[in-house]
């Protein structure tokens, strides 16, 4: 299935009734009066979330979404039916926002959330409402009431715990699949994941975690450099970031250091917020025969930015537990014990020396 995580759409919402000009003629009674009905309201545009879908595709299909209008009114004060409403389902995570202004209007992050997007408009009076003593016989009624209509954005951020970011080629999509039973498309190429990946890990005592491969990011990225900018959106949900560094030293012009600042410098360039999240340094590719040592001078270096990286393997798993026990504790932080309450002794009262007391002087 194509990943479509950004779309414009067009939506409306139904027009009212029309109200009814109508008068009562039956036999034997004259003079019947008006009987006109209101109109029917018109439907409104329902997004809600649905936790099966993963992509914003059908809309890139069908961007229109228009309610129904409601029904014009009757004679013998009968009046329109209501249409029905819209509804819409969008997956959970959508953001949408106002196509002009660029401005975010809402934010669906639950699972079965229902937001009325568009309002219905308002069916018109009928003729029988404006019947008074001195006009007995209007001959005129309501229009309805347009309905609501907007141009929007519809933009999708996974909802995800922990997010792998890194160079491209960096071994995100192997760690993925080590961890959990996503299976993205791996290969010996840069830029080999093209969509984000989902999967999830399961922790020690029951506990689970989502985590997320974000495509490879490289220098200039949030300039649109490669296409790590069309997916930095996603990391910005995200608790923890696992920052994945290449420590084959296969590329004699790259070095895990320089990898490592200037993913961070583009994390800082498009949200200062993103880059102040806690992350887990991880140098990867441990099995290969230069690794040990070029990740040893990258260890050395980030001890003194007082920061200590976890030396793993994806291919053979070395150092995956490892991994996962620095990550733990930042998405469930440890609860300090209650303290005990001090115990209150009673103060015990001040007794006096018996004895025979002396008088007191005049």
């Amino acid at each position: 299935m194509k990943f479509v995580d950004q779309v414009k759409i067009h939506v409306k919402a139904g027009d009212g009734g029309k109200g009814c000009v109508a008068f009562r003629r039956e036999k034997y009674i004259e003079r019947g009066g008006p009987s006109g009905g209101d109109g029917g309201k018109g439907g409104d545009v329902v997004f809600v979330t649905d936790p099966q879908l993963t992509t914003l595709l059908d809309f890139s299909y069908q961007p229109r979404h228009f309610a129904r209008d409601g029904e014009g009114g009757l004679g013998s004060d009968c009046n329109g039916r209501d249409s029905d409403d819209h509804v819409v389902r969008v997956p959970i995570g959508t953001i949408i926002k106002d196509q002009t202004s660029g401005e975010q209007l809402f934010d669906l992050s639950t699972a079965g959330e229902r937001l009325i997007i568009a309002k219905g408009g308002k069916g018109g009076l009928g003729n029988m409402n404006f019947a008074t003593s001195v006009r007995q016989a209007p001959r005129f009624a309501e229009p309805g009431i347009p309905g609501e209509e907007k141009l929007l954005t519809l933009e999708l951020k996974l909802l995800a715990d922990v997010g792998i970011v890194g160079y491209p080629n960096a071994g995100k999509s192997s760690l993925v699949s080590r961890l959990s039973k996503a299976r993205p498309k791996i290969a010996d190429y840069p830029f080999t994941t093209l969509v984000p990946h989902l999967g999830m890990v399961a922790y020690r005592e029951g506990k689970s975690f989502v985590l997320a491969d974000i495509p490879g990011l490289i220098e200039g990225a949030s300039e649109g450099v490669g296409l790590g900018h069309q997916f930095l959106r996603h990391v910005e949900r995200c608790r923890v970031l696992i920052h994945l560094v290449d420590c084959s030293g296969m590329n004699p012009e790259r070095t895990p250091l320089k990898d490592f600042d200037a993913i961070n410098r583009e994390l800082r360039l498009h949200s200062p917020a993103l880059a102040e999240k806690p992350q887990v340094v991880a140098g990867n590719k441990l099995d290969l025969t230069d690794a040990p040592e070029v990740f040893a001078t990258f260890k050395r270096a980030l001890k003194r930015r007082k920061i200590d990286p976890v030396g793993i393997s994806a291919a053979t798993g070395e150092g995956l537990d490892q991994l996962l026990d620095r990550v733990a504790p930042l998405l469930w932080p440890p609860t300090k014990p209650a303290k005990p309450a001090k115990s209150t002794k009673p103060n015990k009262p001040a007794t006096k020396p018996a004895g025979r007391s002396r008088p007191k002087r005049k």
